[in-house]
């Protein structure tokens, strides 16, 4: 068999490849690191040994992702502050067309399987997301199909338990709540914000102490929107964006930069997730394709 024709299997499966590794690790530069390095692997494997391309480079990817996610354990149990996601920059706004892979990829769900432990929590991504069988997910977790069974009801109660029914908002209330979000930020409109928030309304900063940053997440709608009034100035750089199927906001200037994604849901905002850390911000640059076929 040829190079070229792993590289093409390989090529074909990557959007794929890259939505599981991204969702068990919630690291944009470190799934790129696992896709590398599985792709090494896979080039010296004999494809004549291969039945199923997707299924053996689905178990090879996840291995690899939890190997990075049971090393990269203690260093955010050792983090300061928050620990937030790596947002996702989106190649194009089509993953809302795909309720579950929209739902997969959102802030909230990537923050609730972070409580869940690693194996718990690439059986839950492979079988609920995915679909894999049992079959496909203890090959790729290394157990058996009995205990995997008994990991994915736990990990599936679990997720069932804290999650928030996520009912997107439509495209069209989407880009007018965020206009005009952007209106009253820009003009320091204390009231035109507040009319905006949700009453609990949270707002969640990831800096990881390397920039200025609150290390407790702020709640309720009049302390966020002391928040956001401190931080909108005339020198700021603002583009809109689509991170992780959400509106988000691109700032940079000469003392606040970072990426904001505004959670919206009922018609209000619900959340503020601010990524902050430096070290988090290098993927924003260049757009992902996700899939979850």
């Amino acid at each position: 068999m040829s190079a070229e024709e792993h590289a093409e299997r390989f090529t074909l499966l990557r959007p794929l490849l890259f939505t599981i590794v991204y969702e068990i690790l919630g690291s944009v530069t470190e799934s790129d690191d696992v896709l590398q390095d599985s792709y090494l692997r896979w080039s010296g494997v004999d494809l004549a040994t291969v039945r199923d391309t997707k299924s053996y480079l689905a178990r090879l990817v996840t291995r690899q992702a939890l190997n990075a996610l049971r090393a990269s354990t203690r260093r955010r149990e050792d983090y300061v502050g928050p620990w937030l996601p790596e947002p996702l920059l989106l190649e194009e706004n089509d993953a809302s067309a795909d309720v579950v892979l929209a739902e997969s990829v959102s802030m909230a769900m990537l923050v609730l399987l972070e409580t869940l432990t690693p194996d718990e929590r690439a059986v839950f991504v492979l079988r609920e997301v995915f679909g894999f069988g049992y079959d496909d997910v203890a090959a790729a977790v290394g157990k058996s199909v009995a205990t995997v069974r008994q990991v994915a009801h736990r990990a599936r109660e679990h997720v069932q338990a804290r999650r928030k029914r996520f009912e997107p908002a439509d495209a069209a209330t989407t880009e007018r709540i965020t206009a005009q979000f952007m209106t009253a930020a820009a003009t320091g409109d204390l009231q035109g914000l507040l009319s905006l928030l949700a009453p609990d309304v949270t707002w969640t900063a990831d800096s990881g102490g390397k920039t200025t940053a609150a290390r407790r997440p702020v709640v309720g709608a009049r302390k966020v929107a002391a928040v956001l009034m401190r931080l909108f100035n005339p020198d700021l750089r603002i583009e809109m964006v689509t991170c992780n199927g959400m509106p988000a906001l691109v700032l940079s200037g000469a003392r606040h930069k970072g990426v904001f994604l505004l959670e919206i849901a009922d018609g209000e905002i619900t959340n503020f997730y601010a990524i902050r850390n430096p070290d988090k911000l290098l993927a924003v640059a260049a757009p992902r394709q996700i899939s979850r076929s």
